[in-house]
């Protein structure tokens, strides 16, 4: 497979993956949503399903759609050290197209709610709602785009995430690789779905499960370059947690299973 080609189907398939996955936090998070207030477990199965359907979709290339799966891959011997930096940039480049069309999908939606009263009250710390000493950085539609801690500590959201990543590495690779040894295969895509579906469950609820670098960091800069009014600010001071904490954990994955599987 030529480098365009792994490219381009990387950059469809993450692509869809954050515009799924990105689509289930806007319906839950708007008010004029028909999903509004569904909860974690909607969002979980909503994230294993943009899984299922971003790798369905990229699966000429392998459907990594995650760098730190990259990563392991190239570690374990599956991916060709030459082709980690195009599978790279297809992701990246596709994170950001997801997060625009999430935008454009839910225009309405995101007018609506930042120039809600209640909502510009609690980002401003105005009527007692919420104190400006204390309010976080993070604008009232972050969360729509990347990933934050319920609790902020550096060291146990970087652990957090490395644990996250780890867990759906090994899964990945001891699936088994599909007949052009790049990823799972069909049905793989949908066994690695349910593990995305029970990571969310289980150990989403610290920071919000990056366990893929460009799931966060191409959403967060679509964050801050899109015009929208009263967003605050992208949380850069977190925004490298959810970038080397999954990238750590990719290559742990890859080391125990050449250690302990291969």
């Amino acid at each position: 497979m030529s480098s365009s080609d792994i490219f381009l189907s990387e950059t469809i398939g993450t692509a869809v993956l954050i515009l799924l996955g990105g689509g289930v936090c806007a319906a839950v998070t708007f008010k004029r949503s028909k999903a509004y207030a569904a909860g974690w477990v909607a969002i979980a199965f909503g994230w294993g399903f943009a899984v299922l359907t971003g790798a369905y979709i990229a699966v000429q290339s392998g459907a990594h759609l995650n760098p730190a799966v990259t990563l392991a891959l190239a570690i374990k011997g599956g991916t060709e050290w030459s082709q980690v930096p195009v599978y790279f940039a297809g992701q990246l480049l596709g994170a950001m197209i997801g997060a625009v069309l999430v935008w454009l999908t839910y225009y309405g939606q995101f007018r609506a709610h930042l120039s809600d009263p209640e909502v510009l009250a609690a980002h401003n710390g105005q009527e007692g709602m919420v104190d400006k000493a204390t309010a976080p950085k993070a604008g009232p539609v972050l969360g729509i785009f990347s990933t934050g801690p319920e609790i902020r500590n550096a060291v146990q959201n970087l652990v957090t995430e490395i644990i996250a990543t780890i867990v759906l590495v090994l899964a990945i690779l001891n699936l088994g690789l599909s007949d052009n040894g790049k990823g799972v295969g069909p049905i793989g895509s949908l066994l690695v779905a349910l593990v995305v579906v029970g990571i969310g469950l289980s150990l989403g609820g610290p920071t919000g499960y990056a366990i893929n670098p460009v799931r966060d960091l191409g959403p967060r800069i679509v964050h801050a370059l899109l015009p929208l009014p009263n967003k605050g600010g992208s949380d850069w001071g977190y925004a490298w947690i959810p970038v080397v904490g999954p990238l750590i954990g990719g290559a742990i994955a890859g080391g125990i299973y050449q250690v302990a599987f291969a």
